[in-house]
This record gives structure tokens, C-alpha cells and sequence, in this order.
């Protein structure tokens, strides 16, 4: 009797929701959050209540962006004049100057290339990291160990640790949410799944388009036809449960009933955007002339108005552009341009509409590739994956702003100062949330798993 008790709350869950008639309405409040999701204190008091992790697939090239190195003018064309690593490819070139001027912004006077106008604005909210270092060269591990902490396939994502950590804020949408803009990156969706956390925790994926969600329309003519056959669902899953026991993915099935039912209201209200003032469509670049940039202003649109709501963690994947991803092995002038071109006025305009909500100082917003790329050619006009020093930036949240940490050397090749680890990242961010990275741990195998691994330090001195 104590077994089949204990084993079918979670059913009971999804009985109390098909009763609950309040669930017409188009919102709840966020405390009405239950289920693996439900809010839930952190180790500390938190700076930040939500994250927006901005995923610049294919690794920016850190000296073309946020890292100008005047070294590499003076010597452009010439062989390169320091050890060179090992590389992904073998067709190294000579050193190789950046396309594009630096100019100096806000009132920390903060160099930020002609790549990123809009982006240069908020240097006065940004902490500009250049010391940033990963353990690989190659994208599929260097994007497992960036969104799960480790190298290999099956860890989970860090939008799990969060969920698993804090819950959300958010009743009628996932509390993990990836928004894919057209390209998911190598690695596949592994990098955004639980992994041996419980499998509510793994993202849901959004398209930023009209319809986010595949099939969360309402079939039924009726209210109540839908509602007879949840029930019945949950009639059979109870009878699963007492027979078999409880298993993850059963309570995760019926977690994701109860929460598609809710999101049949939730997700044609958050994806209709006829609400938001024209000014602010300008604002983000959803009139603009190139569809990647109509694209990627709808996913930082949508990931505001999460936000909003409560959804705890958001990350954004880059639209498809006339070239590749951040990638370029070559055509690195237009490879660039076009992601830029693609990015840059959404993010302005996605931390300016935040600042002017006054939802800033609580939204953690984090930009970062895999890795950075090489100051030497590849071939004539590309660059090769660099994992040892590159360039990231953090906003927002009880960041400090108009700071530059760390440094490379000379050509920007490798960090040489306060130089940093993902897992670094990692401890920083949970920091900000109000998570202890080192109390943040899961048994698995025997072992208390972490995202940190056994490793990760907070950096103190990009915080408020």
C-alpha cells in the first residue's frame, strides 16, 4: 500500500491539474509552479533570477572582435613569429590583421570592433573576459564541455543544473528553453539534454517563428474531449506506476502532459508579438532587410518575454547565414559580416529593452562561442579553431560593467593573464544565481556529479 501511495503522486499531480479550472487563464502567478520545476531557495541570496546564454556557434574570432591586438597590423602578411600549436588544420598561413578598426565606447572606453555598433553601447553593463580558455580544438567536445562542463557525450546541460538547482518562476512554459534560430551546433541536442539529472530538466526546444512548438494547438473540438482522454492517460499511467514502480521517465511523461496542456494557452500568447509596440520591433531588428537578423531579433524578442515570465533559463542558437556559422576556415571578412550583421543589432536592442524594464540588474546575459580563432591565416583568408585564449562577455545580473578581464599576448593567441576555464564560467554564473558550484551535486555512479567537475573558480573580480 505504501509503495503504490508513494509511486503514483505523481499521477495525483496531473488529476489535481485536469481539475483545476483556473488553468483558462492565460497566466499564473509564479509561485504556482509544482512539480520537479517548482521554485526553490539557492545556497545564497542570488544577484541574478534568469539567464540568457547568447550561443555564437563556430567560435568568433576573438582578435576581430573583442581582443584588438595592434601587433598583428604591423606584421600582417608576414610568417608568424611565435610557436604555433597544434591546429585542426594543416594549411597554416601567415599572421594575419583584423578587417576591422576597434574604436573605443561608453564611459570605461571599452575597444569593440566595427563588427558590433549596437553591442558597443552596453559596454558600460559588460564585463568583457579575454582570457577565456577551452580544453579543445574541435567543436563537438569544445561545445560539450561549454554547456555541460565536460568533454564527452551524456552530461547534463548547464540550463539542467539551474533547473535542478532553483526550479522556475514560470507555471505554463518550460522552465529550460532553447530557441533555435536555424543551426544547432555540433554535438547535436546533447548539448542542451539532462543527462543523468532527471528528464524534466533537459531544454525544450522553441522555433521563433508563429508556431514554436510543434503540435501544441488543441485538436479536439471540445475542452472536455481532451480533458477525458488526459484522464485517461492518467488512469493508465497510475496502473504503470503500481505495477512497475516509479521511473524517471514515467514521472517525466506525466510532468510533460500536465505542462503541454498549459502550454496550449501559454505558447500562442507568448509568440504573438503584435502586442509589442513598433518602436520595439525596430528596436530588436524585426523589420530589418537581412532575415538572419528578423530571425535572431525574434529569438532575443521571445527570450525577453520568457523572461518575463519566468522561465528560468534561455539560451539563443544563431540564425543560418549566407555563409557558415562563426566558423570561417576561409572568407573570413563576409563569414564574419554576415553572422555580425545577423546578431549585433538584436543584442543591442535585447540589453536595452531589459535596461529600460528595469529587468537588467536580475537577467544574467551571457555571449560566448566554443572556442576563439587563430591571428595566423589559414590559408589566405581564414582562421583555424583556438581554444587557448579567446573572448567572451557577460552583462547584467550583478556583473560589473565597463570591466575587461584577463588578457592574451601579443597576438592574441594565448591567455597570459587571470586566465580562465569553463568550469570557471560555470562556478560564476551558478554564483550569481545564488548556487555554491561545489554544493550544486547529483549522485550518479556512485559519485557526488557536479558541473564543475572537481574544479571551477569564482570570478570575483567581474562581479559587482
Amino acid at each position: 500500500m505504501l509503495s503504490q501511495c508513494a509511486n503514483g503522486f505523481g499521477a495525483v499531480a496531473l488529476t489535481a491539474l485536469l481539475a483545476d479550472g483556473s488553468l483558462a487563464a492565460p497566466s499564473a502567478p509564479r509561485d504556482h509552479v509544482t512539480g520537479p520545476w517548482s521554485p526553490r531557495s539557492g545556497h545564497f541570496p542570488p544577484r541574478a533570477r534568469n539567464v540568457i546564454f547568447l550561443y555564437m556557434d563556430g567560435g568568433p574570432a576573438q582578435v576581430d572582435t573583442f581582443d584588438p591586438k595592434p601587433r598583428l597590423e604591423r606584421e600582417n602578411g608576414k610568417p608568424f613569429a611565435d610557436k604555433i600549436e597544434p591546429t585542426q588544420f594543416n594549411n597554416i598561413g601567415n599572421t594575419l590583421a583584423s578587417p576591422w578598426k576597434f574604436r573605443q565606447y561608453g564611459q570605461c572606453g571599452t575597444p569593440v570592433s566595427d563588427l558590433f555598433p549596437h553591442v558597443a553601447q552596453h559596454v558600460d553593463e559588460m564585463a568583457v573576459v579575454r582570457s577565456m580558455t577551452s580544453d579543445f580544438s574541435e567543436h563537438t567536445n569544445a561545445n560539450y564541455l561549454l554547456h555541460t562542463g565536460h568533454g564527452q557525450q551524456g552530461r547534463p546541460s548547464m540550463g539542467a543544473w539551474v533547473g535542478y538547482g532553483l526550479g522556475s518562476e514560470c507555471h505554463n512554459l518550460p522552465g529550460f528553453i532553447l530557441i533555435n534560430g536555424g543551426l544547432i551546433p555540433s554535438g547535436g541536442i546533447d548539448n542542451f539534454n539532462s543527462g543523468f539529472l532527471p528528464a524534466s530538466y533537459q531544454a525544450s526546444v522553441f522555433l521563433p517563428s508563429d508556431a514554436p512548438v510543434a503540435d501544441v494547438a488543441r485538436l479536439e473540438v471540445s475542452r472536455q474531449l481532451q480533458t477525458n482522454k488526459l484522464a485517461l492517460l492518467q488512469r493508465l499511467d497510475a496502473e504503470s506506476v503500481q505495477r512497475i514502480g516509479r521511473r524517471d521517465s514515467l514521472d517525466a511523461a506525466i510532468a510533460n502532459y500536465e505542462l503541454a496542456f498549459r502550454m496550449q494557452t501559454a505558447v500562442p500568447e507568448l509568440s504573438d508579438l503584435s502586442g509589442e509596440t513598433a518602436a520595439t520591433h525596430r528596436l530588436y531588428g524585426l523589420d530589418a532587410e537581412f532575415e538572419p537578423t528578423r530571425i535572431f531579433a525574434r529569438e532575443c524578442l521571445l527570450a525577453r518575454r520568457m523572461i518575463e515570465q519566468g522561465v528560468r533559463f534561455v539560451e539563443l542558437t544563431c540564425p543560418r547565414s549566407d555563409g557558415d556559422r562563426w566558423d570561417q576556415h576561409s572568407g573570413l571578412k563576409q563569414g564574419h559580416e554576415d553572422n555580425s550583421r545577423a546578431v549585433d543589432q538584436p543584442i543591442g536592442g535585447l540589453l536595452t529593452d531589459l535596461k529600460q524594464r528595469g529587468m537588467l540588474d536580475e537577467t544574467l546575459v551571457v555571449w560566448a562561442g566554443e572556442f576563439g580563432r587563430t591571428p595566423f591565416a589559414q590559408g589566405s583568408d581564414g582562421r583555424d579553431h583556438n581554444p587557448f585564449g579567446f573572448s567572451i562577455w557577460l552583462a547584467g545580473g550583478g556583473v560589473r560593467g565597463g570591466t575587461v578581464y584577463g588578457a592574451t599576448d601579443e597576438f592574441g593567441y594565448k591567455a597570459i593573464e587571470n586566465k580562465l576555464e569553463i568550469h570557471d564560467l560555470h562556478a560564476t554564473m551558478l554564483h550569481l544565481l545564488g548556487l555554491d558550484h561545489m554544493r550544486l551535486t547529483y549522485r550518479f555512479s556512485g559519485r557526488d556529479m557536479r558541473l564543475t567537475d572537481v574544479s571551477g573558480r569564482v570570478v570575483h573580480d567581474i562581479l559587482a
